[in-house]
């Protein structure tokens, strides 16, 4: 069943940008918050592209978005994590 909601319909593909300081504890939280939310991803989901001076980095998730609700819930939940500094 596809649902349409303003310029979306579900269920779309849709990459999510996530960053932070560049360390292990920002890829495991960050990966485990959307996992929560979809599942199992794979390498090919996740991209990632260091900071000019290496202290930060951009993770892009590539994902299958079934509903409003759920992206909703994505955005919130990395939005209030302490190692996640813009989500876009």
């Amino acid at each position: 069943m596809m649902s349409g909601d303003g310029l979306l319909e579900f269920p779309c593909d849709f990459p999510i940008k996530v960053m932070g300081k560049d360390s292990r504890r920002f890829r495991r939280s960050s990966l485990a918050i959307i996992e929560e939310h979809v599942g199992a991803l794979t390498t090919e989901d996740v991209s990632e592209r260091q900071s000019k001076d290496g202290n930060f980095v951009a993770l892009t998730y590539n994902l299958t978005i079934e509903t409003r609700e759920q992206l909703d819930n994505i955005y919130s939940a990395l939005s209030g994590h302490e190692d996640i500094l813009v989500v876009l």
